[in-house]
């Protein structure tokens, strides 16, 4: 016996908790991700750290996103989901339009405008028999990534209370303002009048009780190509993209952050010992060139490498070099007055000169080469840090 094909709006009841897939994975790296990121920083391989970036990425462009359409009941949250998701009303997988049965239990519908994005149409608050707060725990609205309240005849004080929780769970929200077509039919003002009135009146009530103004959308909930709901799906398509990206890319920030601190602190701790060129591989430690390349290789941000890393993410190689300020020995003197007063001619004769100080001249000579080391480490950990920054934005899909 062959399976019924699944509809595109599912009813859940008991089940709801276990059918919902959340987007709540990405609070920490996979560990296999975070150590292969650490030991390719730790190597000085930023190629490999693109391709860590890019799957990881990758995978989470996939992941997905459920947004919840909430309101006061009858004010056509079914059908601005239809509109919004391109349903007809006769099609067997629309909303149920008006407060019947199926909207007592929270439905959920997929499109492909929006791949992997589920809409939850859930019981307007007025079809609740409960309290609010019953209401939002029993919807379980810590659960969802977005929310879509819908407003229509006013903006009760349901809806404000249903904003302030939402904005104090730290989640993104929109307001529409559905059936604009019979406002327009029914008003004497001038459509422009009547679409800045509703606006502020939504704005007036949310500032009374301290909550920040969302993004607010007019909209004829039949007519998805008039008035706001062009505009509505475009930055829709865009904060999905945010809520996907926002974990993964905070936490692969937070990981390459601190690995270079790491490296930058045993680095320094190097440089503070006594054979510090034979650990980093320097042969003449007053060569500011010279010891700019080792840095540079010790990172994997050298001519090379850098080549490498834009070949693979498909960008010139200058884009990257742009942005660094240790691209080469004369741009970080033209940037940092203390090491320009220190070039090779200064330091040569400088060092000329302490030479002949009794006791402390040869420690005075320590003292300033280590603290050069220390400034071009810096310089360089900090160029590595921007051009971490890049491929992270450039890796977004």
């Amino acid at each position: 016996m062959t399976q019924p094909t699944p509809s595109l709006h599912t009813p859940l009841c008991t089940s709801f908790t276990s059918a919902v897939q959340y987007n709540m994975g990405w609070s920490f790296l996979p560990k296999e991700t975070a150590l292969n990121i650490e030991k390719a920083l730790r190597e000085g391989k930023l190629l490999e750290v693109v391709s860590v970036v890019r799957g990881t990425l990758e995978r989470a462009s996939r992941s997905p996103v459920n947004i919840a359409v909430t309101g006061d009941s009858g004010n056509g949250m079914s059908s601005f989901i239809n509109a919004l998701w391109g349903i007809g009303h006769e099609d067997e997988a629309s909303a149920p339009t008006g407060v019947v049965r199926t909207t007592q239990i929270p439905i959920c519908y997929s499109s492909s405008l929006f791949p992997n994005v589920v809409l939850w149409d859930l019981p307007g608050t007025g079809a609740a028999t409960q309290s609010l707060e019953n209401y939002m725990e029993e919807m379980q609205f810590s659960q969802y990534d977005f929310f879509i309240i819908i407003a229509s005849e006013q903006f009760s004080m349901n809806l404000v209370k249903l904003a302030k929780t939402i904005q104090g769970m730290g989640k993104r929200f929109y307001i529409v303002w559905t059936k604009l077509d019979r406002d327009l039919s029914t008003t004497t003002l001038s459509e422009e009048r009547l679409l800045q009135n509703i606006r502020e009146n939504i704005q007036e009530t949310l500032q009374k009780e301290r909550v920040h103004e969302p993004i607010t959308f007019l909209v004829s909930s039949f007519d998805p190509l008039s008035h706001d709901f062009p505009e509505l799906r475009s930055i829709l398509h865009k904060d999905v993209s945010d809520i996907r990206y926002h974990g993964p890319l905070e936490n692969l920030s937070h990981t390459y952050k601190k690995v270079i601190n790491d490296k930058v602190t045993v680095l320094q701790e190097k440089i503070a010992s006594k054979s510090f060129q034979d650990s980093l591989g320097i042969w003449n430690a007053d060569d500011l060139e010279e010891c700019l390349n080792a840095y540079h290789l010790l990172f994997g941000v050298d001519d090379v490498s850098l080549q490498q890393m834009a070949q693979c993410m498909g960008k010139p190689t200058e884009e990257y070099r742009a942005i660094m300020k240790s691209r080469d020995l004369q741009t970080v003197l033209r940037g940092d007055w203390e090491l320009s007063c220190m070039n090779c001619n200064t330091a040569s004769y400088l060092y000329s000169i302490l030479r002949y100080v009794p006791l402390l001249g040869n420690a005075i000579i320590n003292c300033l080469r280590k603290w050069i080391h220390r400034l071009l480490l810096e310089i360089v950990a900090e160029d590595t840090r921007a051009i971490l920054k890049k491929i992270l934005t450039d890796s977004i899909i």
